[in-house]
């Protein structure tokens, strides 16, 4: 009995020693594999991964080599099926997936309409979402696609339905709505526009105060020379009495103009 007692205290030593740790990806099935960078392991002998499993079974792809792939589409999922992939792997090493967002779902969106009202009221229908992710809302000013919000997406084939409120600028607005993968990729809905009726706003700088004073709410963004952001915000006051003296660039409505804080 102590002989087993100490062969069982050993074995639990080696198992632990060996058996160090596990990658665990969640998601649902988006018809793509997973990619993995198996180093060698720390003893020099072997593989760092000895198991992989989806959704709790045992695969069949060959792990003993420097990169394998984990193969999802002999499983029988179909497009948005839960999966869960376990790589397990030995001590002083460990592997790399080469695409972490395999499980993540993917811009996959057909925008049917999309539109503004003179109110700013942003709407568009999708079908085709095969995964929930947000919408991010987008208007074009200051010479570049500025985001401004988000709306949860449903995530379904159907035709779903959308609305935002957006703020409008004085003149020509152009709106657009983009999804945005794990990996960074964006998928882009055409473009609404709508020329609003709204007053072009002006600025002011009151030096006692040390304040932009706008001639009407607007958003607002202050650059310093060097293109950094240094102030963001929205209302018809902007307080800079905490910035030095210097030139700025004041992106306001539609525009952006050169201000001097003397």
């Amino acid at each position: 009995m102590r002989i087993f007692s100490i062969l069982s205290a050993f074995l639990l030593c080696t198992s632990t020693t060996l058996l160090a740790g596990s990658i665990v990806l969640e998601g649902k099935y988006q018809q793509r594999n997973i990619y993995i960078v198996n180093p060698v392991a720390e003893a020099g002998v072997g593989f760092c991964v000895y198991e992989v499993t989806v959704n709790g079974e045992l695969t069949s792809d060959e792990i003993n080599s420097q990169a394998f792939e984990v193969d999802l589409s002999i499983h029988g999922f179909k497009l948005g099926d839960p999966v869960t992939v376990v790589i397990k792997y030995k001590e002083g090493c460990e592997p790399r997936v080469l695409n972490p967002g395999a499980l993540e779902p993917q811009p996959s969106f057909e925008c049917q309409t999309i539109s503004c009202n003179k109110a700013g009221l942003l709407s568009w229908e999708t079908t085709g979402e095969v995964g929930k992710l947000p919408f991010v809302i987008q208007q074009f000013k200051w010479n570049k696609w500025v985001s401004i919000g988000e709306v949860p997406g449903n995530g379904t084939s159907v035709k779903n339905s959308y609305q935002f409120q957006a703020s409008l600028t004085s003149g020509l607005n152009k709106f657009r709505v983009v999804q945005k993968s794990y990996e960074g990729n964006l998928r882009k809905s055409p473009v609404a526009e709508i020329t609003s009726t709204m007053p072009v706003v002006n600025f002011t700088f009151n030096r006692k105060t040390r304040t932009l004073e706008f001639s009407y709410e607007t958003a607002y963004e202050l650059y310093n020379v060097y293109g950094q952001i240094i102030k963001r915000g929205f209302g018809k006051t902007a307080d800079v009495s905490s910035l030095s003296k210097a030139e700025y660039y004041l992106s306001f409505d539609n525009k952006t103009e050169k201000v001097v804080l003397k």
